[in-house]
């Protein structure tokens, strides 16, 4: 469906001028080509095509306009010709010639000549004849290969092949100087060369002009750009418009061939090791009384559990569990962690469930770094729907895989923790209210399942029972968010029907991604897996505003698994489980999904969760679709690479879609008939004989399937690979099939597909610009984003026009619309982006645009299936061997060419594979055959050009019965066209290639394969990097199809490259693909084109990468004049190579001298070969040929550095930098006898960063100017949150700046969301100010520990604020609702901070600042550039690359390091560097480097904490010791486990005196202690001392903030700062430092200022140049030349590592050490860093009285409602040192008086807010553990009974820290004083000391609410141990301090005193009248019994008349 428009000539035109024009329909336009300087006439030729996707109406207006081009200025418009397309809708053909009319509509005299044809849709409207449309330029491509023309006149046909417009434009021929591609003037003006390349196929090749060097790859200048972009977009800003056409770098040209995938391997089915850690924190508000809760763990099918908690609603755990696992990621992520509270579990009873939290493990993966981080889990109870929530449960998250490194987050904020609401255990955009809701699974029915049983089954029951069964019993189990669900069984069937739907209750949005739906088959002894469908949440529902709930179908889902044929043990069972790929089709399943949002108020919902089953309706025939008859045809064209280890059997492929075509094993016996309208669906599976070619099919010309090729034995290629002889003769296959015609639905993924493979390239483009340093990769991108809006856009108006069928589920339509939304939305975020693309805005946008891409490609997978994907399998003797896979909508049809399959009709290269896990590992990697397949699919109804695609020059051969008719499919395809060929491969070098060899080196060769030919290059032994130089010629190659299409699509080559074996077979090493560039024998062999540029190609092993080959293939028509035409080869020029040919001069690179020095230090930690030490090591550098050797270490054990330091030699390397060699260093041990053998190698794959670049000349003297003042103001420390408040403009207090003297060492904004008692109401709060002696190292960490979060907090914030002002830029309202939700939080904390910074300001000037340190979260190395400076470490390497993981670690196979550096530079060198004063041309470059000779240093590590360690015992804990080794020294600090800690704080330093360079690596380990065996290593770390000793970073002791000579931050460097800076600046060779009056310092040209004068112990004042020492050195990176950043004094936090578990972290350790060498002056001793001490304290909790207790027993005799009242108190924990007050009896109005004491002593730790109480585990404990809890006081109020249990009435829990101050009155005493936290003034104990008041009791009702049960009047008075002593108190009324006795009401001891008055004041009140009846009744009674009794003898009296 098109309109074609055909622009001849415009005539008439006044003077002379360049003109253009340009033509426009429905909003596309296209410009014609510039001509230059014509008078006249302009003869323009050319034509135009839109592809239009609805029919074209008839008043729609076609427009083109006539221009003046300008280069300059706009173009001036001539005139318009505007046309009615009436009369060409309704004749198809039109052709016109007309005047143009000017702007004001007036007509004038130019006139302009054009053609217009129009094709409609249904074909209604006239078809064009075959010969027209072959004719038509643009569909058939001519060649006429001329030498490319003079680069400017050929620059306007760019734009039409600019792959920015959908629609196309060719040039007639008419002007033969004009080419008629404009295609292959694209390939000639590519800018910017690939120099790396993963695929360049199609990829074009790059310009080369005739003025440049021959040699120097050719990059277009900027200038050219813009000229270039003038000339096209007539003259606009050359931002403005596209550059795609300019700069594509990978535009493919190819329009016959498409892309073949590199990476071979699957990845999905490998197993991987996972670790999965919880920690459980606490839980808050669980719903019930007085409980005992356990937290259950469940992940998967693993269990662990807390411990128990007793009598609270607020348990307190920190527990850490971990899960480990070995399985494949899709099992994985398919785990569900399970969270549950359990009341009161015990040995004996599982315990009663709270309520419990899923979440799957996907969920948590997707977070940022893979983990949650304190966040709340809500917990709900599955089994009471109605119910509300039933408490929080505070947990952290975290799935790691191997790789992941988890840093967890010094939260930054902790103080929002209380805040439960903003801290909900749920992924970004989930709403914290989630409802229940039903997800129905309604299965319908399946179809096309495979037999399950053996035949022989079959036959004995046949011969039983006399009839023939499928051989199947399926049924459907449904697996959602760990609940199952089946169907029922349906017996014999292979088209089961079932109509049933399966109800799962979960809640809603649910956390669990995905719903697993497998069709079983049931057997005796064990159900097996049939097929498994994962069905994706995300892709079938959308939550945002105008989202939609989960739904799909009733759509057909497909189903993939092992191969059909039945065996009893399937290797393959794992594809029916849903891991790794399908093989083939095993069945499709109709179904269907919906979820009903649950209203849980409605009283008559089933309120269970249980999964049911019920009957469902069933669906009608048509309502998936149409069913439509679809043509598949396939064409074989070539078949190579075929594996040798198959056989030389017949090999024969065979084509399937669905069961379609499926020979052996397809279609069991009932064939699955397909109702057509014709109903003669019913050819049987006898018809289909294998490609007979008798007469097949019916009488109606109704042809049969033809699914595979006839079997053909292979021949030869080489040692390993057969080809078949597909020559001139190819194979055909085509298959009729019926399906639902759902075609739609592909075709809208196919677009978006398109949109994303063109951003993807572009993007690549990009990358590679940047990668490259090409100029204007920014130009690129604004490129990308116009060719991706403009996709966009088209997007939204193709699929617009969908038309309304009544087969489009619900998913369809509101799929469409998100789809439709989404990309409209893209369009216009791209065209923003593009306005904002700058150069230095370019790294932040570019992630942007890959952020559009994930969702371009999440948006084009298609939920609902349609059309099962194709198989290609190869069969050898009937056995299935090798298959491929291609989705069908790749292959699929359309008339609209943004719908068609990317691989539709086009030749395809693919690569067989071995089927399941055979293809995984080496097995995989070899290809087990090339096939170059050409794939059709489409209606058969639209089979007409099914063969359009193909390479011309064939003429079909059909079977016998086809013979006449034009439209019947050919069995094979005949070439009459030959071509011979000779291709060139210049193979130059490989680098980076994988070590196949124990020794860590391989003996590569590589071979090309092409076509059916291969040959090989000479093999080079021991190197990683060969460098082959040699020129492969291949003869006669012969290629069948028209010459000007292979000009443009030559088939690719493929280069394979192996490790050669003394014995066996070569090994596999790695694989890459190129395409070559193309002579035809009429052009000539001349530039741009030729000679070819070498070029990178990425080399692939499985699916990693394995190096880099650079190469360049040209391929050479042989014409008529057979060889002698072609350009000639120089002979051989190495008479010592052979007649091996060198890569010709005009490709190999430009070479020019370099020199390369290298600076030899020592070798370290070098591991035994072949079990000998290595003794006498030398290391043998090498590099493009040319090399040098190390001196000779005599003895490695003595000493191992080298005694020379620096070697160089002189070595040519191409001039481009991309293409520098690496260079090789080799260490050999060298032994007796004049043996050497290998240690171990290392490549050095890019010298850039080694380069030496002069520095510039003008650039120096900025140094030598004038002097620059550095302003030293006491730098402004981060703020803490609070001091950021803005104070209301009205208000006056005044804010200093430096606020950050708070008092930290309180630490009271640690973890509570208030500021202690800061916030209280605004009274002010008696502080004691630190005293000096107070403050140790403790409040110096804490203080940075705090500063380290605030620091993360703004970073955050600053990050955030950006992102949001960059979302904003983009799309206003995009993110609407995020935002939102942000700003109603952003108050409330507001509200909060005003509260507590307010009254805290004016305190906080007199308080003292406290000193700090930088606590970095990672290692020093990373922050440091791992101390790199000017010493390198390089990892010596040996042995294989595993295999079994093809991602083995590094770490196994390194042997050793080599230290040393190197400088590469052009010789000669500028002489100003040789003449520098003090220059040793011994040295060369490395001037100034210390002397490596032995060194002692005193070593001191500091070992402060450990965190998040992993358990090690089985009760989930450990007993960490540390253990340091260092050279010989060997410390375990084995006494001093810590016992039961997973976050030990060990407080200890090591001091180690060592010899550098014997001695250099330091491993601090953490090992846990056992009692019996031995103890087991949690994990460990490694510093490299020596870097850091040799660093300019100076890690030896880092350098403090401030200065002091005593006190807790005393200056710990044996060196004061002033001769630190001395040393400095005398080793930097830096003026300096000169210390001036006034504080000034002068260093270099810098001038610092500071403070002058210190205070020693006695507060005395010196003067001191220390402090403006120390204020240089803090600054020193800003001095010139020599400065870098300094270590400060710091604590840094190293990963913990197991070697058993390679790259999963175990924990983090937190330390730092120093170094000091021996022969300086002794350090002082060591910083005492020992934990601190808990503080005894002792709180004495009076309860005078209760008030409103609710009355809980009825009174036996009067029903009265009383209460027997007893208060009970802890602190600790219940069992230890609960308190219970005596009993108030019988309280009839709720009041109780108490006067009771409770006492209790506790340990305190300030810093950290937590009692610290040691106690043995169980009764089997070996010592006591320690244990932190948080300081809570709870009270409880109790009924007291004699008999049963005691009643639970209430309780209140107070955080000492922060707890509501007490009311005045038992009135003023409320619920808000629980509920409303925030808003109240809150005391801390600690600071106020002594506090009365009223508190409520509070417990839930049974509706969950809470409520008020009593209230009681308490005063809490806390004093210090030895206050308590000074001052004693007794025990409840006791001595010493007695409390006076309770003055309880009289009624309530009545009982005892006077029990007769009491009854008688019972009896006379209330009860005298119940008595008198009772008194009565019981007289009554008796009477009646009486009578009764005696009646029976009186009547036997009577009747014998006794």
């Amino acid at each position: 469906m098109a309109l074609q428009l055909q622009l001849r000539t415009v005539s008439g035109l006044r003077g002379r001028a360049d003109r253009i024009a340009k033509a426009a329909f429905r909003g596309l336009s296209f410009y014609t080509r510039v001509l230059e300087s014509c008078e006249d006439e302009a003869r323009f030729d050319e034509t135009f095509r839109w592809p239009v996707a609805s029919n074209v109406d008839g008043n729609e207006i076609l427009e083109i306009q006539v221009f003046n081009y300008s280069k300059v200025f706009t173009n001036r418009l001539i005139g318009t010709f505007r046309m009615v397309l009436q009369k060409v809708v309704e004749e198809g053909h039109v052709e016109v010639t007309d005047t143009l009319i000017d702007d004001n509509n007036s007509a004038i005299q130019t006139s302009i000549s054009i053609e217009i044809r129009y094709q409609a849709q249904d074909g209604t409207v006239g078809m064009w004849s075959d010969k027209e449309f072959l004719e038509t330029p643009g569909l058939r491509p001519e060649g006429d290969g001329r030498c490319p023309l003079e680069t400017d006149s050929l620059l306007p046909g760019l734009r039409q092949s600019s792959d920015v417009s959908p629609g196309k434009s060719s040039q007639q021929p008419a002007d033969r100087s004009f080419r008629s591609k404009g295609r292959e003037k694209t390939k000639e003006h590519k800018a910017g060369k690939g120099v790396f390349s993963a695929m360049k196929l199609g990829k074009a090749r790059p310009t080369k002009d005739d003025h440049r060097k021959q040699d120097e790859p050719a990059v277009l200048e900027a200038e050219d750009l813009d000229r270039k972009a003038m000339r096209l977009g007539g003259g606009l800003d050359p931002d403005t418009i596209s550059l795609a056409s300019v700069t594509a770098v990978t535009t493919n040209v190819s329009n016959k061939r498409s892309k073949p995938d590199i990476k071979m391997e699957p990845s999905a089915g490998r197993p991987m090791d996972y670790q999965v850690s919880v920690t459980i924190i606490e839980a808050r508000q669980l719903v019930g009384l007085n409980m005992d809760p356990v937290v259950c763990v469940e992940v998967g099918e693993e269990k662990k559990y807390t411990s128990m908690k007793e009598s609270t609603n607020c348990p307190y755990y920190n527990e850490y569990f971990v899960f480990d696992f070995h399985v494949p990621p899709d099992v994985m992520f398919d785990k569900i962690i399970k969270l549950s509270v359990i009341h009161s579990k015990n040995l004996l009873r599982s315990g009663t469930l709270v309520g419990s939290f899923k979440m799957d493990v996907g969920t948590v993966y997707t977070q940022p770094e893979h983990q949650f981080y304190h966040k709340w889990a809500i917990l709900s109870d599955p089994e009471d729907l109605t119910a509300g929530l039933k408490g929080y449960l505070k947990c952290d998250i975290a799935v790691v895989g191997k790789g992941d490194n988890i840093k967890t987050p010094h939260k930054a904020n902790e103080t929002d923790e209380d805040d439960i609401e903003g801290n909900l255990l749920l992924p970004d955009g989930v709403p914290p209210e989630r409802q229940w809701a039903r997800f129905y699974i309604k299965i319908y029915r399946a179809e096309g399942l495979p037999r399950m049983n053996t035949s022989i089954m079959a036959n004995v029951k046949k011969a039983l029972i006399g009839e023939n069964k499928d051989l199947v019993d399926p049924y459907v189990q449904v697996v959602f968010a760990g609940q199952k669900g089946k169907t029922s069984v349906q017996k014999s069937s292979y088209e089961p029907l079932w109509n049933e739907q399966i109800i799962f209750t979960e809640m809603f949005p649910p956390l669990c991604k995905r719903i697993k739906v497998q069709i079983r088959d049931s057997d005796k002894v064990n159900d097996v897996a049939i097929g498994t469908h994962f069905i994706d949440l995300r892709k079938i529902s959308n939550e945002g505003d105008k989202g939609y709930l989960p739904t799909f179908g009733p759509a057909w889902v497909n189903m993939y698994g092992s191969t059909r044929n039945y065996t009893l043990m399937d290797e393959h069972q794992e594809l029916n489980e849903g891991l790794g790929e399908g093989v083939s089709f095993r069945a499709r399943l109709l179904m269907s999904l919906a979820v009903e949002i649950l209203d849980t108020s409605n009283p008559e919902i089933n309120s269970s969760t249980e999964v049911q089953v019920e009957q469902a309706t069933s669906v009608a025939d048509n309502c998936t679709g149409k069913m439509e008859e679809f043509f598949l045809f396939g064409a074989f064209l070539e078949a190579t690479m075929i594996d040798r280890k198959i056989g030389d059997k017949p090999i024969n492929f065979e084509v399937t879609i669905g069961n379609y075509g499926n020979q052996i094993d397809g279609t069991a016996k009932p064939v699955l008939r397909r109702k057509k309208e014709g109903g003669d669906g019913d050819e049987e599976e006898s018809e289909l004989l294998q490609n007979s070619s008798e007469d097949e099919g019916g009488e109606d010309g109704e042809m049969v399937s033809v699914s595979s090729s006839q079997p053909m034995k292979p021949l030869v290629t080489d040692r390993n690979y057969f080809h078949l002889p597909y020559f001139e003769k190819k194979p055909c296959i085509y298959i009729k099939s019926w399906w639902q015609d759902q075609r739609r639905r592909l075709y809208n993924a196919n677009i978006m597909d398109k949109i994303a493979d063109k951003l993807e390239e572009g993007l690549n483009d990009v990358q590679e610009m940047i990668k490259t340093e090409k100029p204007h990769p920014e130009r690129r991108l604004r490129g990308v984003l116009e060719e991706l809006s403009s996709g966009c856009l088209r997007f939204v108006t193709l699929a617009d026009k969908d038309q309304h069928h009544s087969s489009r589920t619900r998913l369809d339509r509101e799929r469409l619309k998100s789809c439709m939304r989404e990309l409209e939305n893209m369009g216009q975020q791209a065209t923003t982006l593009r306005s904002q693309v700058k150069k230095n805005t370019m790294k932040d946008k570019l992630k942007l645009v890959q952020n559009f891409l994930q969702k371009l490609r999440f948006l084009a997978d298609e939920p609902q299936h349609t059309i099962p994907d194709i198989f290609i399998w190869m069969m050898s003797n009937n056995k299935r061997i090798a298959y491929a896979r291609v989705p069908s909508k790749d292959i699929l049809y359309s008339i609209v060419d943004e719908e068609m399959g990317k691989d539709c009709a086009k030749v395809k290269t693919v690569f067989l594979k071995l089927p399941g896990k055979r293809g995984f590992g080496p097995a995989g990697w070899t290809v087990q055959a090339k096939m170059e397949i050409y794939l059709w699919l489409g209606l058969n109804k639209q089979r007409k050009d099914f063969l359009s695609g193909l390479p011309c020059g064939f003429e079909e051969k059909k079977i016998a019965r086809g013979q006449n008719l034009p439209s019947f499919p050919p069995i094979s395809l005949l070439y009459t066209k030959k071509q011979v060929f000779q291709l060139r491969a210049h193979m130059y070098q490989a680098r980076s290639l994988f070590a196949a060899d124990s020794s860590g080196l391989s003996d590569p060769f590589a071979r090309v394969f092409f076509t059916s030919q291969s040959q090989c290059t000479e093999v080079l032994n021991e190197t990683l990097c060969p460098t082959w130089d040699q020129l492969l010629v291949f003869d006669n190659v012969e290629l069948y199809g028209e010459a000007h299409e292979m000009r443009d699509d030559p088939p690719i080559i493929v280069i394979e490259i192996y490790d050669q074996d003394t014995v066996g077979k070569a090994d596999f090493m790695g694989r890459t693909f190129a395409k070559p560039v193309v002579k035809m024998s009429d052009e000539q062999y001349c530039p741009p084109r030729f000679p070819p540029q070498l070029e990178y190609y990425q080399i692939y092993r499985g699916n990693s990468t394995a190096g880099d080959l650079l190469a360049a293939f040209e391929l050479l028509q042989i014409g008529p004049g057979g060889k002698s035409d072609l350009p000639p080869i120089d002979g051989p020029t190495d008479m010592d190579r052979g007649p091996i040919l060198p890569v010709p001069l005009g490709i190999r690179p430009v070479l020019s001298k370099y020199r390369v020095e290298i600076l030899f230090w020592g070798l370290r930690d070098l591991k035994r070969v072949n079990l000998a030490q290595v003794d006498r090591p030398r290391v043998d550098i090498e590099c493009a040929g040319k090399g040098v050797q190390s001196a000779l270490i005599q003895n490695y054990k003595k000493n191992p550095n080298f005694s020379t330091l620096v070697k160089s030699f002189e070595v040519d390397l191409p001039e481009n930098e991309l293409l520098h060699p690496p260079l090789n260093i080799r260490v050999v041990d060298c032994r007796a006898f004049g043996r050497y053998t290998l240690v171990g190698s290392h490549a050095v794959s890019s010298l850039r960063k080694f380069i030496y670049r002069p520095p510039d000349k003008k650039a120096q003297h900025w140094n030598m100017t004038g002097e620059i003042i550095v302003n030293m103001e006491p730098e402004v420390p981060i703020k803490k949150m609070e001091t950021m408040v803005k104070l209301e403009a009205n208000s006056d207090a005044v804010v200093k700046v430096d606020v950050s003297e708070e008092e930290k060492e309180k630490k009271k904004k640690k973890k509570k969301g208030g500021g202690g008692g800061g916030g209280g109401g605004g009274e002010e709060v008696e502080e004691e100010e630190p005293d000096e002696s107070m403050l140790d190292w403790w409040s110096k960490y804490f203080a940075s520990i705090e500063t380290m979060k605030e620091q993360l907090r703004q970073q955050e914030a600053a990050a955030a604020e950006a992102e949001e002002k960059e979302e904003m830029e983009i799309a206003e309202g995009f993110k609407g609702q995020a935002k939102n939700k942000e700003k109603s939080k952003a108050p409330k904390d507001d509200k909060k901070k005003k509260q507590q910074s307010a009254p805290e300001l004016p305190e906080k000037k007199n308080k003292q600042k406290i000193e700090e340190l930088k606590v970095f979260n990672k290692e020093l190395e990373a922050e440091f550039d791992n101390f790199e400076d000017w010493l390198h470490t390089f990892n010596l390497l040996r042995g294989k690359i595993g295999d079994n993981d093809d991602n083995a670690t590094e770490e196994e196979r390194i042997v050793g390091r080599f230290k040393g550096s190197m400088c590469v530079y052009k010789v000669p060198l500028p002489d100003d560097i040789t003449k520098e004063a003090g220059y040793d041309p011994n040295f060369g470059m490395f001037q100034g480097i210390p002397s490596n000779d032995p060194i002692n240093v005193l070593v001191r590590v500091y070992i402060v904490r450990a965190t998040d360690l992993h358990p090690a015992d089985i009760n989930g804990k450990a007993d960490p010791y540390i253990a340091i080794k260092l050279g010989k020294t060997d410390i375990k600090d084995k006494e001093n486990y810590i016992s039961k800690q997973l976050n030990p704080v060990f407080g200890k330093s090591f001091d180690i005196e060592a010899t550098f360079p014997m001695e250099s690596m330091l491993t601090v380990a953490v090992y846990d202690w056992d009692l019996v065996g031995t103890d087991d290593l949690i994990g460990e770390t490694k510093i490299d001392l020596e870097n850091r000793y040799y660093s300019k970073h100076r890690a030896t002791c880092g350098v403090s903030q401030t200065y002091s000579i005593h006190g807790y931050n005393v200056w710990r460097d044996p060196m004061k700062p002033s001769q630190i800076l001395s040393k400095l600046c005398k080793e930097g060779k830096v003026d300096g430092p000169h210390f001036g009056p006034g504080g000034r310092v002068k260093v270099a040209n810098r001038v610092f200022t500071g403070p002058t004068e210190i205070e020693d112990e006695n507060g005395q004042k010196k003067q001191t140049d220390e402090h403006l020492a120390l204020t240089v050195l803090r600054h020193w990176e800003d001095i010139p030349r020599a400065g870098c950043k300094l270590v400060p004094e710091h604590v840094e936090t190293r990963p913990l590592l197991n070697p058993d578990k390679p790259g999963i972290e175990q924990g983090r350790l937190e330390m730092w050490v120093d170094m000091f060498p021996m022969d300086m002056p002794a350090p002082g001793p060591a910083t005492d860093i020992s934990p601190r001490k808990p503080k005894k304290y002792e709180l004495r909790v009076i309860v005078w009285n209760t008030d409103e207790v609710i009355l809980e027993d009825d009174d036996y005799f009067t029903g009265e409602k009383s209460s027997d009242i007893f208060v009970r108190g802890w602190l600790k924990g219940q069992q230890e040192d609960k308190q219970d007050t005596d009993v108030h009896y019988h309280s009839l109005t709720g009041e109780g008086n108490f006067n009771w004491r409770y006492i209790f002593p506790f340990d305190y730790l300030m810093a950290e807010e937590k009692i610290v109480i040691s106690k043995k585990e169980s009764m089997f404990s070996w010592d006591e553990t320690e244990y932190k809890i948080p300081a809570r006081l709870t009270l409880q109020v109790w009924d007291a009974d004699h008999f049963s249990a005691d009643d639970f009435l209430g309780a209140i829990e107070l955080d000492l820290n922060r707890f509501p101050r007490g009311a005045k009155t038992s009135k003023q005493c409320s619920l808000e004083m629980v509920t409303n936290e925030a808003e109240l003034p809150m005391v801390s104990i600690f600071k106020q000391k002594r506090v009365k008041g009223w508190w409520p009791f509070v417990a839930r009702d049974e509706n969950d609410e809470l409520e008020v049960t009593g209230k009681v009047e308490a005063e809490l008075h806390l004093l210090t141990a030895e206050e308590a002593e000074k001052s004693p108190a007794g025990l409840a009324r006791n001595e010493p301090d007695p409390l006076e006795k309770p003055n309880r009401p009289d009624t309530s001891f009545i009982w005892f005193l006077n029990p007769l008055k009491s009854i008688k004041y019972l009896i006379c009140t209330r009860y005298k009248w119940l008595i008198i009846k009772i008194v009565l009744a019981l007289l009554l009674l008796i009477m009646v019994a009486l009578f009764l009794y005696s009646m029976p003898g009186y009547m036997v009296k009577k009747l014998l008349g006794a």
